[in-house]
């Protein structure tokens, strides 16, 4: 018989844990199901959960977004992207464009969509049009976007591909000396692509207990568990709460089409800087779809260096989980979901998002009096 969320519960407030604890979860899927089943407030008061760099949406590169702005504005293309992306704000004058919502209102033919396979059809209605797909998103997201240029795509088709790898992200924290967590929860649907195993590192070369959670309240309470009775048993291993969906190697096919469309490169994370081996490219087989390569000229690379986040805006520290969502001074202040300030406010995956969604509304934060 399966464990309920309130019997694994009970065993979490039972453990004996030998200090305050905090555990980082990666997937802003987690961090939803995490919030709005109120687990916080029902766990122990000496373990802190920390939303970490899980938002596709919230690490995408502002010079991405404005590249993708500029094409839609100045060149006769229709621009689609996944829906979120749409109210990401850049760093510009008031006066200007700072958002695709923002350039669709100003003339620019852009459309929401939500699978790849929509942007194929558009490309398809409108023969006489440049369709450039911009794909943001992890592998999760990427995957789709490799199957779609393998199966073959309209030659009026362009992708403007952001796509990230997850990992690496949590690896640099690691790294860094400083990681701000004492245990893992892994994504699990990036397990579902790419399998558990990716997560071996974080037990075998950092010593620190992960497991991989699926999105319900038992699932995500019996990761917890699990990472935390490691710490207190003094043994790490990668645990797989999730087997019903992950499983050894991940799914094949998927991994396949991603080493077949793309190449694993150095990539920039707004606001966090570049990471190695965190980002797709095309691989040259398919540079006729490069849109970066097709529209060069938008490539300003004075983008690269005022790229960050708003001023003001904490969004990367969020993203890295060294402050909470409200502690960021701009939080439910000058910005909000109606007027999001940062790109964490805007994704539904995006802490201060979920966050708002969750009943916090204010910052922690106030102004000196």
């Amino acid at each position: 018989m399966s464990v309920t969320a309130r019997e694994w519960l009970e065993r979490l407030h039972a453990l004996k844990l030998p200090r305050p604890l905090k555990v980082m979860n990666v997937c802003g899927g987690h961090e939803r199901s995490i919030t709005m089943a109120g687990l916080r407030a029902a766990l122990p008061a000496n373990i802190e959960l920390i939303p970490g760099p899980g938002c596709p949406v919230c690490v995408c590169p502002e010079e991405d977004v404005y590249c993708a702005i500029q094409l839609a504005l100045h060149e006769r293309v229709i621009l689609v992207a996944f829906g979120d992306m749409l109210r990401v704000p850049v760093n510009g004058p008031r006066k200007e464009p700072r958002s695709l919502e923002q350039a669709r209102a100003a003339g620019a033919d852009i459309r929401p969509i939500a699978t790849p396979m929509e942007a194929v059809r558009i490309a398809r209605d409108n023969p006489d049009r440049i369709v450039v797909f911009f794909a943001a998103g992890f592998e999760t997201t990427s995957a789709p976007v490799a199957a779609m240029l393998i199966e073959g795509v309209p030659a009026n088709l362009q992708v403007l591909l952001s796509g990230r790898l997850t990992w690496p992200a949590v690896a640099m924290l690691l790294e860094s000396g400083t990681p701000g967590f004492d245990a893992l929860i892994a994504p699990g649907h990036v397990s579902t692509i790419m399998g558990p195993q990716e997560w071996n590192f974080v037990v075998d070369q950092h010593g620190l207990p992960a497991a991989v959670a699926g999105f319900t309240p038992e699932s995500l309470l019996a990761a917890i568990y699990s990472v935390l009775r490691q710490i207190t048993e003094q043994r790490c291993f990668l645990d797989n709460c999730y087997p019903e969906v992950v499983r050894p190697g991940g799914n094949a096919t998927a991994r396949q089409h991603l080493a077949a469309a793309f190449d694993v490169v150095d990539a920039p994370w707004r606001g966090v800087g570049t990471i190695p081996g965190s980002g797709f490219a095309l691989k040259p087989a398919y540079a006729a779809h490069d849109a970066r390569l097709r529209f060069a000229r938008h490539d300003d690379a004075a983008r690269k260096h005022a790229g960050q986040m708003p001023p003001g805006c904490d969004c990367a520290r969020v993203v890295l989980g060294r402050i909470r969502p409200d502690e960021c001074f701009l939080f439910g202040r000058a910005c909000t979901p109606q007027h999001p300030t940062g790109p964490c406010m805007v994704s539904d995956e995006g802490a201060c998002r979920i966050w708002w969604a969750g009943g916090i509304r204010e910052s922690k934060k106030r102004v000196m009096s």
